[in-house]
């Protein structure tokens, strides 16, 4: 049987002082506990765009004013596949908070750790880290 395909779009969101904000999962989710970018999956008629801009007002409390496209990739899981498009947002309006009951937190870009995120994010972060070497 063909394994799903799930689209996610996430948001690097990074102030002024190089720190991104990240939340944590929650108890129940696959991962729970591990940090992530904000963002979910794009919904049928969606683009990756639209869905960002959703996803991060629904969860953060955030209105997106720019984001760049960082970086599009696949990641296999045993169960799905997931197509993954993040963006860079640098600027918004709001102060990003967990909506849904999620801690959210504001991490210097240099002092992230990938063994703190499920296994798809580790490129990302090594991309991230080496940006900021």
């Amino acid at each position: 049987m063909a394994k799903p395909i799930i689209q996610v779009a996430a948001g690097i969101i990074r102030n002024e002082f190089g720190q991104i904000y990240l939340t944590q999962r929650l108890e129940g989710q696959d991962f729970a506990q591990a940090l992530e970018f904000p963002g979910g999956k794009v919904d049928k008629g969606e683009t990756p765009e639209q869905a960002l801009a959703r996803e991060l007002e629904e969860e953060i409390g955030i209105h997106i004013l720019n984001a760049s496209l960082f970086e599009r990739f696949t990641f296999e899981y045993p169960s799905k596949i997931i197509q993954f498009s993040f963006y860079l947002v640098e600027q918004w309006v709001g102060e990003p908070f967990g909506r849904e009951g999620q801690e959210g937190m504001w991490i210097a870009q240099s002092e992230l750790d990938a063994s703190q995120f499920p296994p798809a994010n580790s490129k990302l972060i090594q991309r991230l880290l080496a940006e900021n070497a």
